[in-house]
């Protein structure tokens, strides 16, 4: 499961990211596109195992947010959702100029007292 690892590389970049306050980590936030192989269930699951195994974390939430996929139109200039995997625009033209639905990142961070990054 490769979600294990992605766990695990999202408290490596917290780490980094925050090393004076990474123990006071209570909430973290991500998006997730649809294009980015990330199952919210199986990543939920991941993490669950990640912080029993953790004293810091055992209280700690994690929240996923699934982004659509979004193309980009050169005929009309314009974005549109990719809905059952069609990249087709409603002008008819195709487009495969994928604007999101790849990205997985960190969105927010909430500390024990109540600070957002």
């Amino acid at each position: 499961m490769h979600e294990t690892g992605i766990v695990q590389e999202i408290f490596d970049t917290l780490r980094e990211e925050y090393p004076d306050r990474y123990q006071e980590i209570v909430r973290i936030r991500l998006e997730a596109g649809l294009l980015s192989n990330i199952q919210p269930i199986l990543i939920q699951n991941a993490f669950e195992a990640y912080i029993t195994g953790d004293t810091w974390f055992r209280n700690t939430e994690l929240e996923v947010k699934v982004l659509p996929i979004l193309a980009f139109c050169d005929n009309c200039k314009k974005s549109f959702e990719v809905v059952f995997h069609r990249f087709v625009c409603s002008c008819g033209i195709t487009s495969d100029k994928v604007i999101q639905g790849e990205e997985l990142r960190i969105t927010q961070v909430t500390f024990k007292n109540n600070e957002h990054e």
